[in-house]
C-alpha cells in the first residue's frame, strides 16, 4: 500500500523551508552571541535598578527622619512658651504655617490637654501611655505611631518633648501630630525608577498610606521581620493585580513605621522591547536581509517555476490535457526539460484516456445488450410458462406455475431496470418496487379488486441486493394474495422505510373474511427466509390490526460505498 507523508511533513520539505532552515543554522551563532550580550546588559541594568530603588528608599527614610528631628527641635523651642491665655492661638499659628502638622498640643503633668491648635480626642489613659511614661522618665523626645487615640484626621505620627516647671521638674509635654502622608516621598522624585509607587506601613505589615494600592501586596508583615526591621531590604514579589514587581523598604521611625517603594520588575523580553537597538535589532536586521536575499533568488529562479508546473499538473489532474506549459520556455534548462517531460506525459495519458473511455463505452453498450437479451429470454420463458399454465386443469399446478412465472418476471424486471438506467451498477429501489408491485397485483379474472397503499423511501442499491429483495417481495405479495386477500380482494399495504443503518420492507394484507390470519409453511416461506439470510437480515410474520398478516424484512442499509442513500423519505 502506498503511503503519503502528512501535510505538516510535506510542508517541512519544501525548498523555501529548507533554504530558511539552512540560513537559520548559518546565522545561529550570531544570534546566540547577541542574545548572551543582551542578557548581560539586562542583568547589569537590573542591578542598577535595584541599587537605585534601595538608595531611593534610604533617602526617603532619611528625609522623613530629618522632618521628625526638625519637629522635635520646633517642639523644644515652643515648650517654654506653650502656656498662658494665648497658648492655643500661638500653636494654631505655628501649625498653620508649617505644612504636614495636623495638630500641636500642650499636655499638663497628668496628661490632660492644656491647650491645642485643634480639637483633641479624649484619652483617660494618656498618662499611662508608653510615650508619655518615657517623657516622665527623662526622655528628650518620644515618637509613636500608635499614641492611643486618633489625634489626626488620618494616619499620623505623634512626636512629643517634655515640658518642665520653673524648678526643672516634669510638667507635661508638648506634642506635634504629623500626618504620615506628609512624610511619604512623592513619585516625581528623580531618584525613583520610572513607574514607582510609594507607601508607608507599620511594623505589622499593614499599609497606612500608599500612592496606588494595587502596586503593593496585601501585607508585607513577613518582609518587615528579622534583619529587615532595622535596615533597608529588597525583594521581588507580586502586587495585588498579580504583576511581578520589585519592592524596597527602609525603617522610617524606629521599628514602628517603614517606607516602601514598588517598581515594575522588567523581564528580559520587556527590556529588549524597550532597548531594541542595544538588544537584538542589528543581528535580526542582518538575519532578515540575508534571508530575504536568498529567498528572493530562490523564489525567482526556482520556486515560481515549480509552482507553475504544479498548477499545470493540477490542470492535468482534472482531466484537461490540452494545456501546454509554454511559459516554461523562459525558465532555466532543468525546468524546461521537466516541463517537456510533463507535456509528453500528458499527451500519453490523454491518448490512453481516450482509448479507455472508448473501451468503457463499448463495454457499457455490450452489458446493456446482454441485460436486454437476458430480459427478453426471461420474458420468453414467462410467456411459455403462461401458455403452459392455461393448458393445465389442476388448480394446484396452475398456482405453482403462476408463482414460478411471477418470480421469472421479477428477474426480468431487474435486468430491464439495469439496462434502462443511467448506471449499470445502481438501481433506484423506490421506482423499481413501485413497478414490481403494480406488476404483481394485476387483477386476475374472476377475483376481486386489489388496491395498494404504498409508502416507499428512496434508496439506491446494487443488483446483488436487488435480486433477493425483489424475490422476497414476490413471495410476500403472492402469499398475501393467496391467504390474506382471497377472491374478495382488498387493500394491500407496502411500506419501505430507511432509518439510518437499518432498512425495513413491510407487506400487510387485511385478511380474508372469516379466515384466520396465517402464512403458509410451504416453499414461499422457505424462500422468504432464505432471501432474508442472503440480505443478512431478519424476517418476521405477525398478525396485524386489520385481521391479516404483516411480513417484515429488516436488513442493513447498503453503505455509501456500495449503494448510497439518496434524498429524504417520502411517500409514493
Amino acid at each position: 500500500m502506498k503511503r503519503f507523508a502528512p501535510p505538516w511533513r510535506a510542508r517541512a520539505t519544501t525548498i523555501r523551508v529548507r533554504l530558511g532552515i539552512a540560513l537559520i543554522i548559518a546565522l545561529a551563532p550570531v544570534l546566540v552571541l547577541s542574545s548572551l550580550q543582551s542578557t548581560l546588559i539586562f542583568q547589569r541594568d537590573a542591578r542598577d535598578q535595584r541599587s537605585e530603588l534601595v538608595g531611593a528608599a534610604e533617602r526617603s527614610a532619611a528625609s522623613a527622619k530629618a522632618r521628625i528631628e526638625a519637629a522635635a527641635i520646633l517642639l523644644q523651642t515652643l515648650a517654654p512658651r506653650a502656656i498662658g491665655m494665648q497658648c492655643a492661638q500661638r500653636l494654631a499659628e505655628v501649625a498653620g504655617r508649617i505644612p504636614g502638622y495636623a495638630n500641636l498640643i500642650r499636655f499638663d503633668g497628668l496628661g490632660r490637654v492644656a491647650c491645642s491648635a485643634a480639637s483633641v480626642p479624649a484619652d483617660a489613659a494618656r498618662r499611662d501611655r508608653p510615650w508619655f511614661k518615657s517623657l516622665q522618665r527623662g526622655a528628650r523626645i518620644a515618637i509613636s505611631s500608635a499614641p492611643g487615640a486618633a489625634y489626626g484626621p488620618g494616619p499620623a505620627l505623634l512626636a512629643a518633648v517634655p515640658a518642665e516647671d520653673p524648678g526643672g521638674g516634669f510638667d507635661g509635654a508638648l506634642a506635634a501630630v504629623i500626618s504620615l502622608s506628609s512624610l511619604r516621598p512623592e513619585r516625581p522624585d528623580r531618584f525613583l525608577p520610572a513607574g514607582s509607587e510609594v507607601a508607608l506601613a507599620d511594623s505589622a505589615g499593614r499599609f497606612v498610606s500608599e500612592t496606588r494600592a494595587q502596586a503593593f501586596p496585601t501585607t508585607v508583615g513577613d518582609r518587615l521581620s528579622g534583619p529587615a526591621r532595622d535596615r533597608s531590604a529588597l525583594w521581588f514579589g507580586q502586587d495585588r493585580s498579580g504583576a511581578q514587581r520589585v519592592f524596597s523598604s527602609a525603617p522610617l521611625v524606629g521599628r514602628d513605621i517603614y517606607v516602601l517603594l514598588s517598581a515594575p520588575s522588567k523581564d528580559l523580553v520587556a527590556w529588549a522591547w524597550l532597548n531594541p537597538v542595544s538588544a537584538l535589532a542589528l543581528p535580526l536586521l542582518a538575519f532578515l536581509l540575508a534571508l530575504t536575499a536568498v529567498w528572493l533568488v530562490a523564489e525567482r529562479g526556482v520556486v515560481r517555476w515549480i509552482a507553475y508546473l504544479q498548477r499545470i499538473a493540477a490542470i492535468y489532474a482534472r482531466g484537461r490535457f490540452s494545456v501546454h506549459p509554454v511559459k516554461a520556455e523562459s525558465a532555466p534548462s532543468e525546468i524546461r526539460e521537466l516541463a517537456r517531460m510533463l507535456d509528453a506525459m500528458a499527451s500519453t495519458i490523454a491518448a490512453r484516456d481516450a482509448a479507455l473511455k472508448e473501451s468503457l463505452v463499448q463495454k457499457d453498450e455490450l452489458m446493456r445488450e446482454i441485460h436486454h437479451r437476458v430480459k427478453n429470454n426471461l420474458q420468453v420463458i414467462s410467456s411459455l410458462l403462461n401458455m403452459q399454465q392455461r393448458s393445465l386443469a389442476d388448480p394446484a399446478a396452475r398456482a405453482a406455475m403462476s408463482d414460478t412465472r411471477q418470480r421469472i418476471s421479477a428477474l426480468a424486471l431487474i435486468y430491464r431496470a439495469l439496462y434502462e438506467g443511467a448506471d449499470l451498477r445502481r438501481v433506484e429501489l423506490r421506482d423499481f418496487l413501485d413497478e414490481l408491485i403494480a406488476q404483481l397485483v394485476t387483477n386476475e379474472p374472476g377475483k376481486g379488486s386489489i388496491q395498494t397503499e404504498l409508502s416507499l423511501d428512496p434508496l439506491v442499491t446494487d443488483p446483488d441486493r436487488l435480486a433477493p429483495l425483489a424475490l422476497f417481495a414476490v413471495e410476500a405479495i403472492t402469499n398475501a394474495k393467496k391467504h390474506g386477500l382471497g377472491d374478495a380482494g382488498g387493500i394491500l399495504r407496502v411500506a419501505f422505510t430507511v432509518r439510518g443503518a437499518q432498512a425495513e420492507l413491510a407487506i400487510s394484507d387485511p385478511g380474508a373474511a372469516g379466515a384466520v390470519a396465517q402464512v403458509g409453511d410451504g416453499v414461499g416461506r422457505t424462500l422468504m427466509t432464505a432471501f432474508a439470510r442472503q440480505l443478512r437480515g431478519d424476517v418476521s410474520f405477525c398478525a396485524n390490526a386489520m385481521g391479516g398478516v404483516t411480513v417484515r424484512l429488516a436488513f442493513p442499509t447498503p453503505s455509501p460505498d456500495d449503494a448510497g442513500l439518496v434524498g429524504n423519505p417520502s411517500s409514493s
